[in-house]
């Protein structure tokens, strides 16, 4: 008998542990079922091919994603055109920046203030359930329900709700296609000369842009106070739909502090990138649109975010360059949090190693083309609408941890 033990009458001890032995056994064995079943459903994505190096006229040697199109803009720098930034191409829920900028353009908000109150109709809310089944990005609402303007535009921002785009192109222009014309008009003061917004949501393929364009885009937003505050979001709590997350996993990361992700079989993996650089007393916004990144409807936005993010860096790197030739990296995007010491040197040194290799480089190499997309290819969502969640850790390879509906 072990001491502050029950020992019950006709019960052996060593029976009683060979029984918890096979238990513990069996536990085991589901859970490394269970693993392989997780890891054969959502495997990691596949690395991505190497840069394209090329030179620009304003930078000098810059890394440009593989696949897709691409295009920076550095505010006093100007535009620094990749590979394809002409080119266009459906750009997914990176049209809900348009909206969002519409939305404050006509209703201007402090950085911090809710703004007034939009009621759902009771015909927004009864359309909720046909949505799920078509695998909308989506967040519950409610008949009556009350949303201030700050909470709209961030369920629009962070789980990139198609139905609040909508929701919210009524409230503003009392239609979609109203709202739609003052999208374009916009677009079209804004210098956006080869964009076509179709609708507020951007999951129509037939809403199309430019990486250029995207990142012209991106700079005007981030003037918005009210806009950059809520793109810098981790989290949110929405009525009705309860804390949300940002699909933007990069925040926080080398510097980076908005703006929007996308993805659809139409437009592969979409985002547009907003990273503040620190040199001496003085702040320089980076943006870095990249569009079209291949991959499933489980990898192309870890792949998006995975080339967006090496294209912020390299537009550090080459900007870094520029100011001062021997400088290189004294001046750096701030903060690094993620990541440590080693591994930005290991990723800095990787990066000079191939600027320096190009230097020489004269002839602009052709634009690769985008890989083919599996076709019949299914939207994911979880059961309810609710989106799912895809983790990316700045300097390593994506993970996924579940599909996301699709236009996020």
């Amino acid at each position: 008998m072990i001491p502050g033990q029950d020992h019950r009458p006709g019960t052996d001890p060593r029976r009683r542990r060979r029984t918890k032995i096979l238990a513990l056994l069996a536990a085991g064995a589901l859970c490394l079922a269970g693993f392989a079943i997780v890891q054969l459903t959502t495997g990691p994505a596949k690395p991505l091919p190497a840069p394209v190096i090329r030179r620009s006229q304003r930078l000098g040697a810059v890394a440009w994603p593989a696949y897709g199109e691409s295009a920076g803009d550095i505010s006093g720098v100007g535009l620094v055109p990749g590979p394809g930034a002409t080119r266009p191409v459906p750009i997914a829920s990176v049209a809900k920046v348009m909206t969002a900028y519409v939305i404050l353009r006509d209703h201007p908000l402090a950085a911090r203030a809710s703004g007034p109150l939009i009621t759902v109709r009771p015909q927004e809310a009864a359309a909720y359930a046909s949505q799920v089944r078509n695998g909308d990005s989506l967040v519950p609402v409610a008949a009556g329900e009350t949303i201030t303007e700050r909470e709209a535009l961030e369920a629009l921002l962070l789980p990139s709700a198609d139905n609040m785009a909508w929701i919210l192109a009524r409230w503003d222009a009392g239609s979609q296609a109203v709202f739609v014309a003052r999208m374009n008009t916009t677009a079209r003061q804004l210098g956006m000369t080869a964009t076509t917004y179709t609708d507020p949501s951007g999951l129509d393929a037939s809403t199309t842009s430019t990486a250029d364009d995207q990142a012209r885009l991106g700079i005007a937003a981030m003037r918005v106070p009210a806009l950059a505050a809520v793109v810098a979001m981790r989290t949110a709590d929405i009525p009705v739909a309860g804390v949300v997350r940002n699909y933007n996993t990069l925040l926080g990361h080398d510097g980076i502090s908005g703006l929007k992700t996308g993805s659809t079989d139409a437009a592969g993996g979409c985002v547009l990138l907003a990273a503040w650089r620190q040199a001496g007393s003085r702040k320089t916004l980076i943006i870095a649109a990249t569009l079209g990144q291949p991959g499933t409807m489980r990898t192309m936005l870890p792949n998006a975010l995975q080339a967006g993010n090496a294209l912020v860096l390299s537009l550090d790197d080459a900007l870094s360059r520029q100011m001062d030739p021997r400088r290189g990296r004294a001046d750096r995007l701030l903060p690094h949090r993620g990541r440590s010491a080693a591994e930005r040197g290991q990723h800095h040194a990787r990066l000079h190693r191939a600027l320096a290799s190009a230097q020489d480089v004269r002839r602009r190499r052709p634009a690769l083309p985008r890989a083919p997309r599996p076709a019949g290819q299914r939207r994911a969502v979880r059961p309810g609408g609710g989106p799912c969640d895809t983790v990316v850790t700045a300097g390593a390879q994506p993970r996924d941890i579940g599909a996301a509906p699709s236009g996020r």
